[in-house]
């Protein structure tokens, strides 16, 4: 039992986190889950609690904590709960915690993917937010503190599988790679006549033509924000300038990501849509594992088809490139504006197309600093969060 590997999930009740829990049950023998976390889904987190047995749970709200504390009391099960910020940072460092999945959705899960970080843990990151807002200062905690950092989003992950071991330390260019290219399927609107986007609706723009996601990033698929946010993860995590990353639209979503090298040769990732597959290439590397995803079958497969994608369309992706490439805070002021945004879009207070409109006039109204403590980031991040606010509760509306 010692031997086993202990994981900590935080954000367990979440897409990734259901999809980890699956791997690691198909492998009981390797795996032991020490401390599952949510916000306020005290129901599932409870069921997970009786099914994986966890040493620690924690729930964010410390209401929904005492519940399922109560809860979990009267079952006769000797879990630890744990409440808020500090219970999340405390079992992202335990000891007998060797690995974090950290899949909580947005930049609250900063701060304890970051704990995951300067515990040396090896860090499962599903979080993109986590680079995004604070990158220079995440990739010093991972190195200070020898971390291990592998990449969860799909497009990483393959990124990763492409790239050779002596990335790690050399650098792209002394691999010989010449360019990464981002695929994504262009989401739910790629074909939408632009004059119908602002009517469409919350639960439209949540029907994914190839992934099971959660709404928010449901949404940042849809308006490929969530492309650009995935460019700037993989500026830090591959240390690549935003010149040497393409984003291509890619419908089928059976190609990944790929790396196109100086030789002219591609390598590329391909698999069916399933995040069980990079998960468990994650929580066994360097070693394979069965992931539970289905098998490709290249003779069902009619066709792969690529294209660049349209900014008039995808003005959120123009906007993720420019906050890069301004540097600082404005990736945090960016990803916070659309957090808002978002949110308000799914909350029927804005249109989709007004998503766009938030995240600019929060960066015009917001001037990013450099990133000189976390201290400066949150606070950026505050700023944003209540500029966007402003912005919805002046022109927003119930539609």
């Amino acid at each position: 039992m010692s031997r086993r590997i202990g994981i900590a999930i935080l954000g367990s009740t979440g897409s990734i986190g259901v999809s980890t829990l699956d791997v690691l049950q198909r492998h009981p023998q390797r795996f032991r889950v020490v401390a599952l976390t949510a916000h306020r889904d005290i129901e599932n987190l409870f069921q997970q609690c009786l099914t994986h047995e966890p040493e620690y749970a924690v729930m964010v709200d410390p209401g929904a904590a005492e519940q399922l504390r109560h809860r979990l009391r009267v079952a006769g099960r000797p879990v630890e709960v744990l409440a808020g910020v500090e219970g999340l940072e405390r079992v992202a460092a335990l000891p007998g915690v060797a690995s974090v999945m950290a899949a909580i959705v947005g930049a609250a899960g900063l701060l304890p993917t970051l704990a995951a970080a300067r515990a040396g843990k090896r860090v499962l990151l599903a979080n993109k937010e986590a680079l995004v807002m604070a990158g220079p200062l995440f990739m010093a905690a991972v190195r200070e503190h020898d971390a291990e950092l592998l990449p969860i989003d799909s497009e990483h992950n393959a990124v990763f599988q492409c790239l050779p071991p002596a990335f790690a330390s050399a650098g792209l260019d002394a691999v010989g790679v010449r360019r990464i290219l981002l695929t994504g399927s262009g989401g739910p609107f790629r074909l939408t006549p632009l004059d119908q986007l602002a009517d469409v609706t919350p639960a439209q723009a949540c029907a994914h033509p190839n992934w099971e996601m959660g709404r928010k990033i449901s949404v940042d698929s849809a308006t490929m924000m969530n492309k650009g946010l995935e460019v700037i993860e993989a500026h830090w995590l591959f240390g690549a300038p935003l010149e040497q990353i393409q984003v291509v639209i890619h419908p089928q979503s059976v190609i990944h990501s790929m790396v196109e090298y100086q030789d002219g040769s591609i390598l590329a990732q391909l698999g069916n849509p399933d995040m069980r597959t990079p998960i468990a290439h994650a929580l066994a590397w360097p070693q394979r594992l069965a992931s539970g995803s289905a098998f490709l079958d290249f003779a069902q497969i009619a066709k792969l088809e690529f294209m660049t994608p349209d900014f008039t369309r995808f003005p959120c992706l123009n906007l993720a490139f420019a906050a890069l490439e301004a540097g600082g805070t404005a990736p945090a002021i960016l990803n916070s504006a659309n957090e808002i945004a978002v949110q308000a879009f799914l909350d029927g207070q804005i249109r989709y197309t007004d998503i766009y409109t938030v995240v600019q006039s929060t960066l015009e109204r917001v001037h990013g600093r450099p990133v000189a403590s976390l201290a400066v980031i949150l606070d950026d991040d505050a700023q944003a969060r209540a500029v966007a606010g402003e912005w919805v509760a002046m022109h927003g509306r119930g539609i």
